[in-house]
């Protein structure tokens, strides 16, 4: 009898004297020693859709998927019947992700606003689990760049017009109802309003998800920025929305002060002040289609 027929048998013999364990504890303990192979449980659904009101969330699409997105924003509500209090207005975002695979995505956009295009790389770099080695939240890194194309009086070159994201997101997923999660960046200008301002503007964002039933969620941001552009009038992003799951569609409904739906729009240009009542609704809309064999995923 060789030494591996020996262990195994014995490891075996283990699992069959712990009697108050049931049988399937047993299997997945034995296969655990035998395999040599750490057991990890993820954090799973912390957010529903990759993006929560107007930023991005945490979440990335599995390898395969392609995201179609459609975001529309009204004027302000409290522009009145005139203008139909805001549905007169509207302000649009079509855009692709795709999971390059489970933890890399990247994607493009084109907006209304500024005839804006924009394109992003996002990469979850940890993720929320817990087992024999924990990690309390999950991490993901988003880069984005965005180049509006209206015309201006400004004799700008395309370079002078790029602006530049850099963002973190830290989310937990505290409890099967509630995800919190902080998102600190940098958006850097090529071109300011005026000299004075600063080409780099810093900002904390906050986020959460609270789920109420299977296919209904709560979802709430704030944007705060550090040193906002002081020649202009901007304020910072409010939203409160309602996320409603069915089956390959997730449909956003909400109300903010944004009428853009890229970072470096919402952070920058919002000039619309959300305790004032310049509010508008809004809503996203995702499907997902899955290129190749579809796979599962454990986050």
């Amino acid at each position: 009898m060789n030494t591996r027929s020996m262990k195994n048998k014995c490891l075996y013999l283990l699992a069959f004297l712990i009697v108050p364990v049931p049988s399937f504890a047993q299997n997945n303990l034995l296969n655990s020693l035998l395999d040599g192979e750490e057991e990890v449980n993820y954090a799973i659904a912390a957010f529903k859709g990759t993006h929560i009101i107007n930023g991005h969330s945490s979440k990335t699409k599995s390898k395969g998927e392609l995201d179609f997105l459609i975001y529309h924003r009204f004027g302000p509500i409290n522009s009145g019947i005139q203008e139909f209090f805001g549905l007169d207005q509207a302000s649009m975002r079509l855009g692709f992700e795709y999971g390059v695979t489970d933890l890399i995505n990247i994607g493009v956009g084109r907006s209304s606003y500024e005839k804006t295009y924009d394109g992003f790389f996002k990469w979850k770099f940890l993720r929320q689990k817990s087992g024999e080695t924990n990690s309390p939240v999950s991490i993901t890194f988003l880069s984005s760049i965005a180049l509006p194309t209206n015309k201006i009086a400004d004799n700008l070159s395309t370079v002078e017009r790029l602006g530049f994201v850099n963002q973190i997101m830290v989310s937990r997923k505290f409890t099967e109802r509630l995800t919190v999660q902080l998102m600190p960046g940098l958006v850097h200008l090529n071109t300011v309003p005026q000299a004075s301002d600063s080409n780099s503007i810093m900002y904390l964002g906050g986020a959460y998800r609270y789920k109420f039933t299977k296919g209904l969620a709560l979802t709430g941001e704030y944007y705060y920025r550090f040193n906002p552009i002081a020649t202009t009038e901007n304020y910072d992003v409010v939203g409160l929305g309602v996320d409603i799951e069915t089956g390959g569609h997730v449909f956003q409904l909400h109300i903010s002060n944004s009428r853009t739906t890229f970072e470096k729009g919402f952070i920058t240009d919002t000039v619309d002040n959300f305790w004032d009542g310049d509010i508008r609704f809004g809503f996203n809309i995702s499907r997902t289609f899955q290129l190749g064999n579809k796979r599962v995923k454990e986050e």
